[in-house]
């Protein structure tokens, strides 16, 4: 199914409804949910999605599972999606948050013929076994680190969802603690105890998921020198230590 609501299917008595979707450049999704779980591929481009719990970078050639019945907006950077709406009795082991994933060529290929089924596909001959090896497939995966967490509290995750927006290499703990009306001590404190994570170390991974949508047009020196970091070099450690793979993997030339 290519570019059908899933309001529209629904109802229909499958486990597995795979569709697929283009979206223009910059679309966004606002706050939904749904009652399947979702695996939402990036066939193309980069996804951004955002729950009350955390923010999730999908670079491309990689998924997101979303669990049922979850909050979430996603941001569509040049995106055509391939997803598979799932019914949650079908996937008891299914993570009880978003979780970025790879997708292998196996399983891409697998996405790619789903997405052309009809609504009611047969079960009994090879379209039922395509959607039943998609649940194995995805049931293998490991997740990939392309998240921060967010504070529980309103007034945090507002400073947060900004920092997100638009990272700043300037702003300190202290200037945070100011718009909270506590002492940086106090804090930093809270800070720790809501997302795991100092103030500081928090925004040094949302700069290096930001670098993601970033290297989708401009090179890695570029991305370096916007997002603060001394050298290419220093950029490059700092992503490659945090994701595995160097940013030159997540630039339009490779």
């Amino acid at each position: 199914m290519k570019n059908v609501a899933l309001e529209a299917v629904d109802h229909v008595d499958r486990a597995v409804l795979p569709i697929g979707t283009d979206y223009p450049p910059g679309h966004v999704l606002d706050w939904h949910e749904h009652r399947r779980a979702q695996f939402l591929y990036g066939a193309t481009g980069v996804m951004v999605v955002d729950t009350a719990e955390g923010n999730w970078t999908v670079p491309p050639e990689r998924a997101v599972l979303i669990p049922a019945a979850t909050q979430h907006r996603v941001r569509m950077l040049g995106v055509s999606t391939r997803s598979l709406y799932v019914e949650p009795d079908a996937v008891p082991w299914w993570p009880a948050t978003c979780t970025v994933v790879d997708v292998p060529p196996l399983l891409r290929e697998l996405l790619l013929s789903a997405v052309e089924f009809e609504p009611d596909y047969s079960m009994s001959g090879r379209e039922g076994y395509i959607a039943t090896l998609l649940l194995h497939e995805i049931a293998a995966r490991t997740p990939l680190p392309f998240h921060v967490a967010l504070p529980s509290s309103a007034d945090l995750a507002e400073l947060c969802r900004g920092y997100l927006a638009a990272p700043d290499v300037g702003v300190t703990n202290a200037a945070w603690a100011g718009r909270t009306a506590l002492s940086e001590r106090a804090f930093t404190r809270r800070f720790r105890s809501e997302t795991g994570e100092s103030p500081a170390v928090w925004r040094g991974r949302a700069r290096l998921l930001a670098a993601v949508p970033l290297l989708r047009t401009a090179s890695v020196s570029d991305v370096a020198g916007r997002l603060g970091y001394a050298s290419p070099a220093a950029f490059t450690a700092a992503f490659t230590r945090v994701f595995g793979l160097p940013p030159s993997r997540f630039t339009a030339a490779h």
